[in-house]
């Protein structure tokens, strides 16, 4: 598959890819493999190693299936077109599971944005290490509290400004209603400052 994937609900398509972290030292880095939800942002999976080695995409494509207790059940997988993502054992692995790939287009530059917009959320945090992560377990401890805010306390935009933990449990149903409720009451009170509907609207993956 060479389109671009949709998702209706939360586990039909993961997005996948591997950035480079820096290391102690110039020319060392560390590789951060990430699986996103297409529909709720949500990271699903990710683990940091010292190489870039099908073995450890394989590892990670198993233990996140698992953790998502999503065995047998329908799933595409959308990455570009690097080389631990077709190589021969990991294309085994993925139709074992019932996976069935999706790649970017060849030359099209934005086929994967949401895992190209969530390294760039990474690196732009303010305390993001500009000069490099001393050790493999420093790279792992910051990264497990960013996945923590990213999934837990970011409000995205993409998703109608909901948690992506609250968009992958459904959760975002009573938020958007509550919030509805909000700024109704809220227009009650002083109705001159509000025009048009309240609406919060619904989410829907673009």
């Amino acid at each position: 598959m060479t389109r671009k994937p949709l998702a209706t609900a939360p586990n039909q398509v993961w997005t996948w890819d591997i950035t480079r972290l820096k290391g102690p030292v110039k020319s060392m880095f560390y590789r951060l493999y990430l699986i996103i939800d297409l529909f709720s942002r949500k990271i699903v999976g990710w683990e940091i190693w010292e190489t870039e080695e099908a073995k450890y995409a394989e590892e990670l494509m198993k233990k996140t299936v698992m953790s998502e207790k999503i065995q047998g059940r329908p799933l595409v997988l959308h990455s570009d077109n690097g080389s631990p993502m077709k190589v021969a054992t990991f294309q085994v692995l993925l139709e074992k599971l019932g996976v069935q790939s999706s790649y970017s287009r060849p030359r099209v530059s934005n086929d994967n944005p949401y895992s190209e917009a969530m390294f760039r959320t990474l690196k732009y945090r303010p305390e993001y290490p500009d000069k490099g992560f001393g050790t493999l377990d420093s790279a792992r401890e910051w990264s497990l509290k960013f996945v923590h805010w990213c999934n837990c306390v970011h409000l995205h935009s993409g998703i109608n400004f909901v948690t992506p933990d609250q968009c992958h449990t459904e959760a975002y149903v009573e938020v958007l209603k509550k919030r509805k409720e909000v700024y109704e009451q809220a227009k009650q009170k002083r109705p001159e400052r509000w025009s048009g509907s309240t609406r919060t609207g619904h989410h829907m993956n673009q």
